[in-house]
């Protein structure tokens, strides 16, 4: 991978590339997950070395503990208040907690926690910890929205080259604090990125649902795209597939 490098390996999971830092966003990296299991495979190994996580929120389909164990107990993990705990009691010590706000650095990229209007709390028995976003600024400014509905600091992010939206789930329907592709052009048109990318789709899907009802496994990120083209025109929307590929500068390609 080069520079500007956006590997989307499906859900809620990508690996990026810039200014010569690797990290990748809340790993889950198996093929199956509670009662969830994974449509589209692909290989863990693929994910290669990896200089930091990134966090989001505490739900399992974000934070898997036997996808971290993959990446090695002495990943760095950037997260967000209230997680470190819980990590350090599994023996990860290289923990790192962000407010909104804060931030830290990975070699000379720069990592700023932002607001996410989602639940924070791990089922069943908890923690609670807050949710974030996160905006990279290496190369380029890449934000990653994690899980969240709308919220107005959305206007304020600044430039941003890449932003990488959810636009859906992992079942048929969709609860709250989530963005639908709709609500999801709307944050589109607010950030004003140079690229969009949707993510939180197409990967997930409770077992045997997917066989009768597939359409929320595919038709989110082309509703989205079709949202952004009426609410955000400017804006570039690359559908990235699970596996798929591109970087920020280029056309896509997918592998």
């Amino acid at each position: 991978m080069a520079s500007g490098d956006v590997h989307f390996f499906g859900h809620a999971t990508i690996v990026l590339e810039t200014a010569g830092a690797r990290l990748i966003t809340d790993p889950v990296l198996r093929d199956r997950l509670a009662h969830l299991r994974r449509v589209h495979r692909r290989p863990a190994d693929e994910v290669g070395p990896v200089d930091a996580v990134l966090l989001s929120h505490l739900h399992q389909d974000h934070l898997d503990f036997p996808s971290l164990a993959r990446l090695g107990q002495r990943t760095r993990l950037i997260v967000p208040v209230g997680a470190g705990g819980l990590l350090w009691r599994r023996g990860y010590r290289e923990v790192e907690e962000l407010r909104v706000g804060e931030t830290t650095r990975v070699g000379r990229v720069r990592v700023v926690a932002t607001p996410a209007r989602h639940e924070g709390f791990r089922p069943p028995f908890g923690p609670r910890a807050e949710c974030l976003g996160y905006v990279v600024e290496g190369d380029e400014r890449i934000y990653f929205a994690g899980d969240t509905d709308l919220f107005p600091e959305m206007a304020s992010l600044g430039p941003i080259d890449v932003a990488l939206l959810p636009v859906w789930g992992w079942g048929p329907t969709l609860g709250p604090g989530h963005l639908d592709p709709g609500r999801a052009a709307v944050a589109a048109a607010r950030i004003g990125p140079r690229v969009a990318v949707p993510i939180h789709w197409g990967t997930l899907a409770p077992r045997l649902v997917h066989r009768w009802a597939r359409g929320f496994l595919t038709r989110p990120p082309l509703d989205f795209a079709a949202a952004a083209r009426r609410l955000a025109p400017a804006v570039d929307v690359r559908v990235v597939p699970p596996g798929g590929f591109l970087h920020a500068a280029e056309p896509l390609v997918v592998r």
